[in-house]
């Protein structure tokens, strides 16, 4: 893959990436260097030579520590940073090959859908300003035919002022649905103009003169509201759908279709809708970009982001580890991971979108470990992950510093909330400085869920300001320590309240 495809990579040092994550994580030091280092080898192994370069594997990596700390976090702006087709999975979903379920291959598959809609997107916002113009030519040619045409003429007092020889300027005005959008000038045009022509007797010059002034109207968003029947391409075939349900393969999803479905169900018949100018607006210029775009070079690019620089997240691997069964197969257990293997290791997984090679995909695996040891893992799934990092539990410190040190911070993110209802929000550093107590005195009391209590806890002290804020609009309120204890010291107090409660 071409390292000029990634924005801002190619001068990346870990260093870089380390204070870029640095910017909405706190802590975690030892994972963000090993993501960091594993980012940048990935721009080292491109300026190899090409037989060097397809040995280099990347180094998978294992994060080992309590829910909550970042670890997912991490992964999504590593990829977010390196502008990588990134997939995040529970792998307790997965089952062994043959048993109700979906297989790890689905994995693949899923990361190759990523690609596809990252490069689409991509794609189409290069050829959106050629896109919206033809959705407007499609939706003028809905809004004038004849009988349409006369209806928003009549509706709008778009007519010529005179049939005949007319040189009055445009109307744009609205004379019936109290639109004001031009002026009171342009509303007193419209209101002298004759009603719409009878449609006997039109000349193809007031024809074109009506669609000309409908035109203006709608580059003047005067219809918005307008209700039109507009033709869609048909829905995503049949055929990924089966894919995503059954895990049937496209070689075989042409005989599935005969068999089930008769012809005219699988025609490609277009859709019509009713839908507002507005809305069809919308809907048509994304279907005039898809047509603008190669989509065999969408694939093309999408398998090579996805082979080169995809990133899967497996999270709860610990979860597919236990005992041994004595009895039956463990579908769920070391029947999955015997099933990540080679796909961790490198091998070829088949899609609708063709054969993906998954040897340079980057793997970062994630558990808690409370009941079970990565060791625990069977001993090729080990190999498979040769980076082990432990993640720190959160202190009151770290708690402290989350509420008010990263971009978007818990804090702001509410600061902001209550300013779209002229409310301004301060906390006081007491106040962050309880919060941060009271959630880390929760889980040890309870279950450690990290940093997520403190939006358990921020939500319990800002309850009542969100629900009143449409009422203190210009108002300033401060939450100082006091305010935090007496949102939350009764609830803290009572065992019992504060287990359903925090």
């Amino acid at each position: 893959m071409n390292l000029d495809a990634l924005p801002n990579m190619k001068d990346l040092t870990p260093e870089a990436i380390v204070q870029e994550l640095d910017r909405y994580i706190i802590g975690q030091p030892r994972a963000k260097r090993a993501v960091a280092v594993a980012l940048r080898n990935r721009q080292r192994r491109m300026k190899l030579p090409e037989a060097l370069r397809a040995e280099v594997t990347p180094k998978n990596i294992l994060m080992i520590g309590p829910t909550g700390v970042g670890k997912t976090e991490i992964a999504r702006r590593i990829a977010k940073l390196a502008a990588a087709p990134f997939l995040k999975v529970e792998v307790t979903k997965f089952t062994q090959v043959g048993y109700v379920g979906r297989d790890v291959d689905s994995i693949i598959r899923d990361l190759m859908e990523t690609a596809i809609h990252m490069v689409q997107d991509e794609r189409e916002a290069d050829v959106q300003t050629q896109a919206e113009l033809r959705a407007q030519e499609r939706i003028l040619s809905y809004l004038t035919t004849p009988k349409t045409a006369r209806e928003i003429a009549a509706e709008l007092g778009l007519e010529p002022a005179n049939t005949v020889e007319s040189s009055s300027p445009l109307v744009t005005a609205s004379a019936g649905r109290g639109r004001r959008a031009a002026g009171a000038s342009a509303m007193a045009l419209s209101a002298a103009a004759p009603h719409a022509a009878p449609a006997r007797g039109e000349t193809a010059r007031i024809r074109n003169q009506r669609k000309k002034r409908i035109a203006e109207a709608l580059a003047n968003h005067l219809l918005e509201e307008r209700i039109i029947e507009i033709e869609l391409d048909p829905d995503d075939p049949i055929d990924s759908m089966l894919e995503y349900v059954t895990n049937i393969s496209t070689d075989d999803t042409g005989e599935v279709i005969s068999g089930f479905f008769t012809p005219p169900m699988i025609g490609n018949h277009r859709r019509t809708r009713r839908v507002s100018v507005r809305d069809a607006r919308r809907l048509i210029t994304r279907e005039e970009a898809q047509k603008l775009i190669d989509m065999d070079q969408v694939v093309e690019e999408a398998s090579r982001r996805a082979e080169g620089n995809g990133i899967v997240f497996l999270d709860e691997i610990d979860k597919i580890v236990g005992t041994k069964i004595d009895m039956g197969p463990d579908v769920a257990g070391e029947g999955v991971q015997r099933d990540l293997l080679p796909i961790v290791e490198g091998s070829t997984v088949t899609t609708r979108y063709g054969p993906i090679r998954t040897d340079h995909i980057l793997w970062i695996a994630a558990g808690a470990f409370h009941k079970h040891k990565p060791s625990d893992l069977i001993p090729e799934l080990q190999g498979r992950f040769p980076l082990r990092v432990e993640l720190d539990s959160l202190s009151e410190a770290d708690f402290r510093a989350i509420l008010s040190q990263p971009e978007h911070a818990l804090t702001r993110q509410y600061q902001q909330l209550l300013a779209t209802e002229d409310v301004q929000l301060i906390f006081t550093d007491d106040a962050l400085d309880a919060m941060a107590r009271f959630a880390c005195q929760m889980n040890d009391r309870q279950e450690n869920i990290g940093a997520r209590r403190l939006h358990t806890i921020i939500e319990n002290v800002v309850e009542d300001l969100s629900f009143d804020a449409p009422k203190m609009a210009g108002q300033t309120v401060t939450i100082d320590a006091a305010f935090v204890e007496g949102r939350l010291g009764s609830i803290m107090a009572n065992e019992d309240l504060s287990r359903y409660i925090l």
